[in-house]
């Protein structure tokens, strides 16, 4: 069985395209005398897994604000000569990939803006859902602004320039407190002008936001590793809906959202996912989490097998506690390049297989006639984890039974995070036993949510789990779209499963995919 496609024989390549993509990371350092562009380098090195399409800085040396941006990732953006040259007293930062906005320069962060006497920058992590809206209340042409934090940076610049007269710090106050309630989504930002730095946290605290103190200052970052890195201890995490505002008077804080529209939804693939292994999100360990994720799911699905090995990395922590509860053996199984680089066409089934070797290879020395239990984060499209079977098989595995540390995944973010629409997502489409099927596993199972939500250790913390239930905190708008802003760009066409014609490996059973495809 095999379904038609636009182009059988030409395709796109993402060797990573099977897992979810994170929306950004953000940085920010008030130090004065010290080395702050350096100490934005490092920070956004240690956020680099958050976003790798741009990456950019502005520094304020309390006279003038300069930012400095350029596609790719950190290293690309910056070397010694240029960091050398941007001196001040504090800094923010930005790694990027693209939700709402294509992936091009003029949407690399941070985003500046001078209006009047007023200059600042501003990085953001996140995904506005009421960004058209926010546009055409602004009168703002098509095209004027084309991502949604190019659209925040507008609004603040237009209620700074109805203030030209006031206090620089007490303008930037009443802008902050006037915009913000105005928007409607996921939004962590960081800013600068010339003599502070203000970190934002939504009023659901969707992404992540911590506050740490550096002798001499203080440091603003998405993740706690990025205060480890450069010497910092954490204080803590801001609050969902607060506003700090650091400068040589210290920290403050401003609650600018009514206490109704507070309601704590820390996105919960930031427990499964993107968070580093060595953050802390609502006061728990992300390594402690995962490995107790695999611990559940031990007790949730045993099976007998000779070894347990983790899909690196994210799978790793949940392979590592499954074994320690089932007693199975731990080991390496596939081993993983770090170094792939942009996605490329290939124009043969052969290099489109070859694809994923990119990515993961499997050690024969440790699966040829063992009963594997493979854990993984996620499956999202289910591609490349059918690869990986494949893969594991052809290196002997007798047996291959997958296990992962999170719920079916059935339902599109628009928070911040990229997966692609609804059709392209295999739990949406396909019953758990159908996918078993697809993957070509002996067996398969998902953790629940209930496990899920225990192994976080902060049940009752509040989590938005929309991706997995379908329930969204916020209502999201039919036409929501990543390009939304830019001009001549509409709503996305629903893509199909990425199953082409001709091509045996990206088959799926004939019943389901009648039913995906709406055929017979």
């Amino acid at each position: 069985m095999t379904l038609p496609a636009t182009d059988p024989v030409v395709a796109e390549v993402r060797p990573d395209d099977d897992t979810p993509k994170e929306a950004c990371g953000v940085f920010g350092v008030y130090a004065p005398g010290l080395p702050v562009a350096h100490l934005t380098y490092l920070g956004l090195y240690a956020l680099q897994h958050r976003g790798q399409e741009s990456a950019g800085m502005a520094v304020s040396d309390c006279g003038a604000l300069t930012v400095v941006k350029d596609m790719g990732l950190v290293s690309n953006a910056f070397d010694d000569r240029t960091l050398a040259a941007l001196t001040g007293d504090l800094a923010i930062g930005q790694t990027r990939y693209s939700t709402t906005g294509s992936s091009t320069w003029r949407n690399a962060q941070p985003v500046y803006r001078g209006v009047d006497h007023f200059e600042f920058a501003l990085g953001h992590n996140g995904n506005l859902i009421n960004t058209e809206q926010l546009a055409a209340d602004a009168g703002m042409l098509p095209g004027t602004v084309t991502s949604d934090s190019d659209l925040v940076a507008e609004l603040l610049a237009a209620e700074l320039a109805a203030r030209g007269g006031m206090d620089p710090g007490e303008a930037f106050d009443e802008a902050l407190i006037e915009v913000l309630p105005r928007l409607r989504g996921a939004f962590t930002l960081v800013l600068a002008d010339n003599e502070r730095i203000v970190g934002v946290r939504d009023p659901n605290g969707f992404r992540p936001l911590c506050l740490g103190r550096l002798e001499g200052g203080w440091v603003l970052a998405s993740e706690s590793p990025a205060l480890d890195v450069i010497g910092a201890h954490m204080v803590r995490e801001l609050e969902p809906g607060e506003v700090v505002v650091i400068d040589q008077s210290g920290c403050r804080s401003i609650r600018p959202f009514d206490d109704d529209v507070v309601d704590p939804r820390l996105c919960l693939f930031e427990f499964v996912y993107f968070a580093r292994p060595d953050a802390v999100l609502y006061g728990q360990s992300v390594h402690h989490a995962r490995v107790r994720m695999g611990e559940m799911l031990a007790a949730q699905a045993p099976v007998e097998a000779d070894l347990v090995m983790g899909v690196p990395e994210s799978g790793m922590p949940a392979a590592e506690g499954y074994a320690r509860a089932s007693g199975i053996a731990y080991g390496q199984g596939l081993v993983k390049n770090r170094y792939i680089g942009r996605t490329f066409i290939a124009p043969t089934q052969a290099l489109r297989s070859a694809a994923v070797r990119m990515k993961l290879n499997p050690l024969r020395d440790s699966t040829e006639g063992q009963r594997l239990v493979v854990v993984d984060d996620s499956i999202v499209r289910g591609t490349t984890t059918r690869a990986m079977v494949r893969m594991l098989r052809a290196a002997g595995a007798t047996e291959v039974h997958m296990r992962v540390s999170s719920p079916p995944y059935r339902w599109p973010c628009f928070y911040g995070m990229d997966t692609g629409a609804r059709s392209e997502l295999l739990a949406a489409n396909l019953t758990v036993d159908e996918i078993r099927e697809y993957l070509e596993v002996d067996s398969l199972t998902y953790l629940t949510l209930e496990h899920l939500l225990e192994a976080t250790g902060a049940v009752g913390a509040g989590f938005c789990d929309a991706c997995l239930t379908g329930t969204y905190p916020i209502e999201i708008p039919v036409n929501l779209s990543k390009g939304v802003l830019e001009v001549g760009e509409g709503p996305p066409p629903e893509r199909a499963m990425p199953v082409r014609d001709g091509d045996p490996d990206m088959e799926m059973p004939t019943d389901a995919a009648n039913r995906l495809f709406g055929r017979g």
